[in-house]
Parts: structure tokens; C-alpha cells; sequence
């Protein structure tokens, strides 16, 4: 309930935020994206390719910017400056879910161990609920490419997202007591070398930067193809619900994600 109240808090910002734009009389677009992304986490070891590509997910979100290179009150271009031409400002809320196994050489075929069936048996879901804000910069200008003048443009961003999280945990390991086999409470049922209270898919929230490089196709007059390639990196390592401890575990969970957008300018 708690990361519900600041979730809700966080969008009522929000909310503050583009009514008070609205009032600027800059223009609106609004949009939707979606793709496939790979969750980098404590499942697995994170520079294996198995892993990297095994675990992979999806998002989806809606996107809203702030354009302020044009005046929806006076439908005429603003006053131009550097700024005014080349950034805009994207609001976004956005989930993304990653299904977590172990995979690579810890869990190969030949190995027979305790510990290599503790770990098959371990799966998790990476379950997160986004909202936050990028500056995005273009080094063309954004009127030429509102006006035609070239079909395609580039852009990098960067900005902070507030994620709430839900992991989900479970395993298959047969432990040798029977009262405790699947039993995602029992510590024996996980990997022998990890503290107890590694597993922990308890929900909670936290803030992630984010940052992205993407380029938007011309459409129509009024409408934009995007392509977004974009990294966040989580201020916390218990997103996906492990945090081992262990030597090697040297960073919080991130992502990467690739997605496509539709973008509609409302103004």
C-alpha cells in the first residue's frame, strides 16, 4: 500500500506538472512504445550470453512531450532559441515484466551438485511499474524536421523514473525435507552459498536514471515513428527479488530496452 500511496503521489505531480506546461501554451504530443528488453540481474551471471538473452521481457508505456519549439495557444513557432529548437521534455509511465531463470555455466548440464539443482530449481519475475521524465536533445532542428525539410531525427536523453517493483519468487528443488519442498521461505531450498534473506521477493519502490538514443521518422504532418534504444539502471538490487551478497554481485539491477513508438502531435 505504501509504494501505491507514492506512486500515486508521484503521478499527482505529474499531473501538476503538465497543467501548469499547459498553461505556458507550449504543444503537446502523446504516444505509445513497446519491445523486447533484457533485465541484467543477480539471476544467472550477468555477462553471459545465455543469460543476458534467456532472460528477456517486454514493456509497454504511453509517452507525453513537450514541444517547445510551437504555441498551441497561438498555433505560431515560439521564440527561437537553441533550446526551443533542439530539446523536448517526455513524461512517460511505462511496465515492463521479465520471466528470471538461472542459466549458463552454474546450471550445465554436467553439473550434478546441490547447489546446480538449487539453482534450476530458483525462477523469478521481474515485475516493475514506471513513471518519470527525460530531457531529450536533437541536434537537428526541430522545426526543420516538423516542416520536412529531413525524414529523419536523431536523439539522446537522459532522466529520473520512479519505479515501483513486485517481484515474484519460486522453486521446484526437492529439498530433502518433504515439508519443505517449494517452500520459497525456507533458505535450504535456495542456493547453499547465499546468506538467508537473499531471496526476498518482498514489493518495494525506488528511483532509476535512464538514458536513451533513438531517432523518430517523419510520418505525416502530425505523426512520428520513433525507435528508442534505452538503458536504466535501478537504484536498488532487490528489483528482481535476489540479492545474494556475494562477491561478485557488484551491481544494482538495470535494463535495456528496445522500443517502437507511435507519436501524435495533439497541438
Amino acid at each position: 500500500m505504501l509504494n501505491l500511496k507514492h506512486l500515486a503521489s508521484a503521478f499527482c505531480l505529474f499531473l501538476i506538472v503538465q497543467t501548469s506546461s499547459a498553461q505556458l501554451g507550449f504543444s503537446h504530443e502523446v504516444g505509445v512504445i513497446a519491445g523486447p528488453l533484457q533485465f541484467r540481474s543477480d539471476f544467472g551471471s550477468r555477462d553471459d550470453s545465455k543469460t543476458n538473452f534467456g532472460n528477456s521481457g517486454f514493456g509497454i508505456g504511453i509517452v507525453h512531450y513537450l514541444n517547445f519549439s510551437y504555441r498551441a495557444d497561438c498555433n505560431c513557432y515560439t521564440t527561437d532559441t537553441y533550446f526551443n529548437d533542439h530539446f523536448k521534455l517526455r513524461n512517460e509511465i511505462s511496465y515492463n515484466r521479465t520471466n528470471l531463470e538461472h542459466l549458463g555455466q552454474w546450471v550445465a548440464p554436467e553439473r550434478t551438485t546441490i547447489e546446480a539443482n538449487q539453482l534450476r530449481g530458483h525462477k523469478g519475475v521481474a515485475k516493475n511499474l514506471d513513471i518519470g521524465t527525460q530531457l531529450e536533445f536533437f541536434p537537428l532542428s526541430i522545426r526543420d524536421f516538423q516542416g520536412f525539410a529531413y525524414s529523419f531525427a536523431p536523439f539522446v536523453s537522459l532522466g529520473v523514473h520512479y519505479t515501483s517493483f513486485t517481484p515474484e519468487v519460486s522453486t521446484t528443488y526437492a529439498n530433502p525435507d518433504p515439508t519443505a519442498v517449494g517452500d520459497v521461505s525456507d533458505p535450504s531450498n535456495f542456493y547453499s552459498f547465499w546468506d538467508a534473506g537473499s531471496v526476498d521477493a518482498s514489493p518495494g519502490s525506488t528511483w532509476s536514471v535512464v538514458s536513451s538514443v533513438g531517432v523518430r521518422y517523419k510520418l505525416t504532418k502530425i505523426s512520428d515513428l520513433m525507435l528508442d534504444l534505452r538503458w536504466q539502471y535501478f537504484f536498488n538490487d532487490r528489483v528482481d527479488g535476489l540479492d545474494h551478497q556475494l562477491e561478485y554481485n557488484k551491481n544494482d539491477d538495470w535494463l535495456v530496452w528496445l522500443n517502437f513508438g507511435y507519436i501524435y502531435y495533439l497541438d
